[in-house]
Order: structure tokens, then sequence, then C-alpha cells
């Protein structure tokens, strides 16, 4: 089992200890119109706790679509960088949440998805289970059809079932699982990670 995949569970552990952090009340959340319309970008202030190590995300919205970019390093200071995930498609906003009032079902499509392994450490690669995946240290690849470690192909997970919510400080999603595996609606979350705040 990789580095990546057993990193899971402390990473969902930790995220959802900041999930706890006060949410603002649901009143304070924007409506739907509001989220599916969205444009701009959305980045992490600091690095925050991921997958055994630390990342930051990155959200672009426009036009009814949105792409991450999340950077994931061993330390806090994002120095030992391992790897960069991107991905987007189009998004909708769903129903309201029954599990967070005034949250509302995001569904993210994922059109493609694109890996930068960032290590010319082969042991690290090896841990992280990317060793297999025909990477190139700094060289993106399109992982879209093959899938690597965690990320399934787009044919077998094109999209995320997440929560998002938006307000005064940023856009919300939900707390991922233990297992990253999001690709049905039974697996949609069920809280909130504090706002990525919108970056000017």
């Amino acid at each position: 089992m990789t580095l990546l995949r057993t990193a899971h569970a402390a990473a969902a552990a930790a995220l959802v200890l900041s999930a706890l952090v006060p949410l603002p009340g649901h009143a304070d959340f924007a409506p739907a119109e509001e989220i599916a319309t969205l444009s701009g970008t959305f980045r992490s202030a600091a690095p925050e706790p991921w997958y055994g190590g630390w990342g930051t995300r990155e959200f672009v919205f426009a036009n009814g679509t949105w792409s991450l970019v999340f950077s994931h390093a061993l330390d806090p200071d994002m120095t030992l960088r391992t790897f960069v995930f991107r991905t987007g498609g189009p998004y909708e906003v769903g129903a309201p949440s029954d599990a967070v009032p005034g949250a509302f079902e995001g569904n993210f499509d994922e059109d493609w998805k694109h890996l930068t392994l960032m290590t010319a450490d082969p042991a690290l690669a090896e841990a992280l289970g990317l060793a297999d995946c025909g990477l190139v240290p700094n060289l993106e690849t399109d992982i879209s059809a093959t899938g690597c470690a965690a990320w399934a192909p787009v044919a077998e997970c094109g999209t995320d079932h997440d929560l998002i919510a938006l307000d005064a400080a940023g856009v919300h999603f939900g707390v991922r699982p233990a297992d990253n595996d999001m690709c049905t609606p039974d697996r949609r979350p069920t809280a909130l990670l504090p706002a990525v705040p919108a970056f000017r």
C-alpha cells in the first residue's frame, strides 16, 4: 500500500479537526444562484495538512467551469515538493445539503486529470505510489485515461460529488473521505472545510 494511500486516513483526521473550527451560520452562506455563476480565483491562504504532508489548493471558476491546482509537499514551507495535480471541467450546484445547512451538493466534473511528479527521488516516488505511472520528474503527464495511484481514470471517476458553500471568507468544500473516493453520490461529504479565500 502506498504512502499516498495510507496518508489519506491521517490527512482526513487532521482535516476533520480543522473542520471543527466554527463556521458561519447558514444565513451567511450565499444562495445557489451565486455559487453557480462564480467567477474568480480562490487560493489557500497558507499550506494546509494534506495526505501526510502539506498542500495548497487553487480553484478557478469561470463561465460554469471550475479547475483545481493542488500542490503537495512534505514540509509546511512547501520546499520539499512531491507532486502537483490539476483537474477541471463543468460544475453544477444541486440540492441543498441535508447534512450542512446552507451548503449545497456540488457535482464537479473532472474532464481531464494531469499530474506532475516534483521529486527525482525514486524511493519517494515509489512510496507515494507514483513510480509505475510513467511520470518524468517536473514534466506534467495527462493521466486522464490511465489514472495513477489514488486518482482513477476519468472513465471510471469523472465527477467529484462534493459539498460547496460560499460566504465572505471564501468558498468551502467538503471534508474528503479517508480513501479520497467521491466518485458516486453516496460518497458525498457531510461536513465542510474552512474556506479557501478569494485571491486578490
